[in-house]
């Protein structure tokens, strides 16, 4: 008895946080959506009839709007029973909403599936509100925003000391180099990376993006890191958003 009451646990889920990183068509009127959730990480499930006039999910289909979802499913693709509004409406807009689907994109290339992350969701949800907020300050929102997923994701990004463990200096000049961190000049490091300054590390490990310098280079660095973690696809965001803005 204990051990069905457990499976069903696993195997049902109701009123789980979520938000609506993607759908797309199956079969003749269902969608599969990609959710990202709290405690389960990135869901795709099956919304049954969705694509029909009449749905009632199909306008409850939005991304960036926090949700409570519940779906049910022992394989991969689960099935979608509904979806119930959370927490008011969020509205994106010009900018703030092509940085949105940003952020998805990132999520759905570079987020296992069923691999929760709690920090990210409750990360992914502030960003959102900051950029409705300032939609003006998206690209240092953004630089957060993407250094935050690295980090969260267990992918190395040491700010305060180089490749030999000593402390950065604010006043140094470093060559960055993905899954290495900040290298000294002097040693000619001839790997794929960036120059920046070393104020510019100890910066973004403040959280800190107000001086102009450090915007331009954490730019250059972060495009650096998730170009490299992302491999040969190209996100087409982020060309988006280089071609509109060059964030």
């Amino acid at each position: 008895m204990a051990s069905g009451k457990v499976s069903t646990s696993i195997f049902k889920q109701d009123n789980q946080p979520v938000y609506v990183l993607h759908s797309y068509p199956f079969k003749e009127t269902s969608l599969v959506v990609e959710l990202f959730t709290r405690d389960f990480g990135r869901v795709a499930a099956v919304a049954k009839g969705a694509r029909r006039p009449r749905s009632a999910m199909r306008g409850m289909l939005q991304s960036f709007q926090p949700l409570l979802g519940a779906w049910s499913g022992k394989l991969e693709l689960k099935t979608l029973h509904s979806l119930e509004w959370y927490a008011g409406l969020l509205m994106l807009q010009g900018e703030a909403l092509m940085c949105g689907f940003y952020m998805n994109e990132l999520l759905l290339r570079l987020l296992a599936r069923e691999d929760a992350h709690e920090m990210l969701f409750d990360d992914y949800g502030l960003t959102l509100k900051a950029l409705a907020a300032a939609p003006s300050d998206s690209a240092n929102i953004l630089r957060r925003f993407e250094l935050r997923l690295l980090q969260q994701l267990g992918y190395a990004v040491p700010l305060t000391h180089n490749i030999k463990d000593e402390a950065v200096l604010a006043d140094a000049q470093y060559f960055y180099v993905p899954e290495m961190g900040p290298v000294s000049l002097q040693h000619d490091y001839q790997e794929n990376g960036v120059q920046l300054s070393g104020k510019t590390l100890l910066d973004m490990d403040k959280d800190d993006y107000a001086d102009v310098q450090t915007q331009q280079q954490s730019k250059q660095l972060m495009r650096l890191l998730i170009s490299h973690y992302l491999g040969d696809k190209p996100l087409h965001t982020r060309q988006l958003l280089m071609d509109l803005q060059d964030l």
